[in-house]
């Protein structure tokens, strides 16, 4: 099953769901919106008051409700509220009232864990180029960090790529030469022609569409998405007890009465010995796959 932001986003809030037994209050829109809209029709206007609803990934900021109409109006300057983009929603659109763990917060857990897996959990990429006899350096793409092996296309029916024993991998090559500023460079006997594919691992990327599909855009393999959801889940479940020292209701007071400060802290640092051990397991698998090419190299 392919896994996309959009999905990375609702199995993060359901791990967040879980430890904190709060399920949010929602309704609907009964009327499409766009951008600008102030006027807000709902489903239901029961649990709706001053404060924050979420529709998507905007966050508005409501100033007023009328129950008879069952629509709320939005502050002047309530749309796109804390950092959101003000965006046109549709007709059955799910609204959240005040969300425990906002969908853009969850996007930006995700995506800080993506960047912090680096380097021990890394993408893969490939870039080839056509070998000329009189040329024993070319230029890389700027995005590599480290070359996990080259081979070249031999000539004749075999089909084979032969590993390439001798190549030196230069990051700090002359940019007025080499815009990218890391070369490599082949001293192989290859015949003119032929094609050298280099294998290298990079940076992961981070997600920014619903649609982004995570082994594609990330280069990070399919099996490290729990890795990911961990890593958000850690870093969100922390700010569950500064959410509760002020009371929302006679429940949440009751309810607290009950569960001792320090229990999302502790949610916390399970998910994160989770983290860790899920991060290690990847990491070891990684290494095994792509393992240190022994080459020679000239200085």
């Amino acid at each position: 099953m392919t896994s996309t932001l959009a999905n990375l986003v609702d199995e993060v809030l359901l791990n967040l769901n879980g430890y904190t037994m709060r399920q949010d209050r929602t309704t609907h829109l009964t009327a499409d919106i766009n951008s600008s809209a102030l006027i807000l029709n709902l489903g239901s206007v029961s649990n709706i008051g001053k404060g924050v609803v979420e529709i998507d990934d905007e966050m508005i900021w409501l100033d007023s409700y009328d129950r008879v109409s069952s629509t709320a109006t939005a502050a002047p300057y309530g749309r796109g509220y804390q950092g959101t983009t003000a965006a046109s929603h549709t007709t059955n659109t799910k609204v959240t009232i005040s969300p425990t763990f906002p969908r853009l917060s969850v996007k930006r857990a995700i995506n800080d864990s993506i960047k912090a897996v680096f380097p021990q959990l890394f993408g893969v990429d490939k870039t080839t180029f056509s070998l000329t006899a009189t040329q024993s350096t070319y230029s890389l793409p700027s995005a590599i960090d480290d070359v996990l092996g080259v081979s070249w296309d031999t000539p004749g029916p075999t089909g084979e790529w032969m590993p390439v024993k001798q190549w030196r991998h230069d990051k700090m090559a002359n940019s007025a030469t080499y815009a990218t500023g890391q070369t490599i460079s082949v001293y192989d006997r290859i015949t003119p022609g032929r094609t050298v594919q280099v294998t290298y691992s990079k940076e992961p990327s981070i997600l920014v569409n619903n649609n982004d599909v995570f082994e594609t855009v990330t280069g990070l393999p399919s099996s490290a998405k729990d890795v990911i959801v961990y890593g958000a889940s850690y870093r969100l479940a922390s700010f569950i007890d500064p959410g509760r020292l002020t009371f929302t209701s006679a429940e949440a007071d009751q309810a607290d009465t009950k569960i001792q400060f320090g229990s999302g802290s502790n949610a916390a640092r399970f998910m994160l010995a989770l983290y860790q051990q899920r991060l290690a397991e990847e990491a070891g698998k990684l290494r095994g796959q792509y393992p240190v090419r022994i080459h020679y190299t000239r200085y």
